[in-house]
């Protein structure tokens, strides 16, 4: 078996010079108010207003669909779902919805709202679940860019697919264990008390002072976009609305993405390459770091693939940076639970607490415990090294996890 952590000949022996190269070679990162015009200390304040302005379209995109999901199905939503109380099928929603838009940070905002239109929780905990499966689609896709040399491919398949190992082992630990023990449900569930119920002490009062000032900032754009589609007949008024609301978060993702990376990206590869290779800690805390950087699990481990490629970094260094990123990504969710408040915001943040536990929980035992820890490294070097072998499994994979499992087993389910 060849060592996916062997160094080819030429490649960058300094990180930060591998991290610069990378940069350079890409085209120049805009913002979009520098074509207005805008240059210096003008621009940077633009930028960072439109990251503000982003953040505040993003909780009321969330409110939004909240509000429609309630429209929608008039206090029946448990029966509107009951095609996804099969939690395999719930769990392959959220593979497909994220591996579509191509961001978990969407699915799991968009579950957000859900949730606290009464999406019931024990729904919405495997389709978050499968968020994190969905949301590796990315950096496997850009691992095909460097298909024309096989070692560079081999390095790269492997760097990218034991992110997707990690969350597949991750899954197939605690669905499991949520099925049986309701581990995650009961966890999330104390945890929104503590900090959002009326008992909680200082934490929920920081909670619940921080929510309500949210929701009456966000709350003038929720109700002008809810009385401007109010003309609409019955449950239409609310698929609109819902429409309307994802819509707005896939535009707004964007948004935020291009402006953190224009502000953000030199900072993160600094952070990047000045921690990665330090250790396990260092890297699930340098992933985590810079995924809240730039709000985006699939650029952060995207960066690493053809870093991995080079040979800059091995699969054992690359590793615990996408469990980290796994972490960092949580924290688009838990914004989006401000968007409520009261009963509607408990939900919201116990299902935004469930996707921070999963991620959580998922790096204490998959990657804390030894014999654990390997099972993702072996399987993502016995994957490289087959798909370098022969490309057609690289296609494979990546077609039957993202796309294909997932309708069949939708399919199935659905005809039975």
């Amino acid at each position: 078996m060849t060592d996916v952590a062997t160094r080819p000949a030429g490649a960058t022996e300094n990180p930060s010079e591998a991290v610069e190269g990378t940069a350079a070679t890409r085209a120049r990162l805009v913002s979009p108010f520098e074509r207005l015009g805008l240059s210096g200390r003008a621009l940077s304040w633009a930028n960072w207003l439109g990251v503000v302005a982003g953040v505040y379209v993003l909780i009321t995109s969330v409110e939004l669909i909240g509000s429609g999901f309630k429209a929608a199905t008039g206090g029946t939503a448990e029966s509107l779902f009951a095609f996804a109380s099969n939690p395999f099928v719930a769990l392959m929603v959220g593979v497909l919805f994220t591996a579509a838009t191509q961001s978990s940070s969407t699915t799991t905002s968009v579950t957000v709202g859900l949730v606290a239109g009464g999406l019931p929780i024990e729904i919405a905990i495997p389709m978050l679940m499968g968020a994190n499966i969905g949301t590796t689609m990315t950096n496997t896709l850009v691992s095909l860019g460097m298909a024309r040399d096989r070692d560079d491919f081999r390095r790269a398949f492997s760097a990218a697919t034991v992110h997707d190992f990690f969350n597949l082992v991750a899954v197939a630990i605690f669905l499991p264990l949520e099925l049986m023990f309701g581990l995650l449900e009961r966890a999330s569930g104390w945890l929104a008390d503590a900090t959002g119920g009326s008992d909680g002490g200082v934490v929920a009062s920081v909670f619940a002072a921080a929510g309500t000032v949210v929701d009456a900032v966000t709350e003038p754009l929720a109700n002008l976009l809810e009385s401007g589609t109010s003309f609409l007949p019955g449950a239409w008024h609310g698929i609109v609305m819902i429409v309307l609301g994802i819509g707005l978060i896939l535009a707004v993702i964007t948004w935020l993405g291009k402006l953190l990376k224009v502000l953000l990206v030199g900072r993160a590869a600094h952070v990047l390459h000045r921690s990665v290779g330090r250790g396990p800690m260092s890297g699930v805390a340098s992933g985590a770091v810079v995924t809240m950087m730039v709000q985006s699990s699939s650029t952060t481990t995207s960066l690493m693939i053809p870093l991995a490629g080079s040979g800059t970094f091995t699969l054992k260094q690359v590793y615990p940076f996408t469990v980290g990123a796994n972490i960092g990504t949580t924290i688009t969710a838990l914004i989006a639970a401000f968007a409520f408040t009261g009963a509607e915001g408990e939900l919201a943040l116990q299902a935004a607490f469930v996707h921070v536990l999963f991620n959580v929980f998922a790096a204490l035992v998959v990657f804390g415990l030894p014999f654990m820890r390997q099972l993702p490294l072996r399987g993502a070097t016995w994957l490289g090294n087959l798909a370098a072998t022969n490309k057609v499994w690289a296609a494979a994979w990546t077609l039957g996890v993202f796309v294909g499992i997932p309708l069949a087993l939708i399919g199935i389910t659905a005809v039975l």
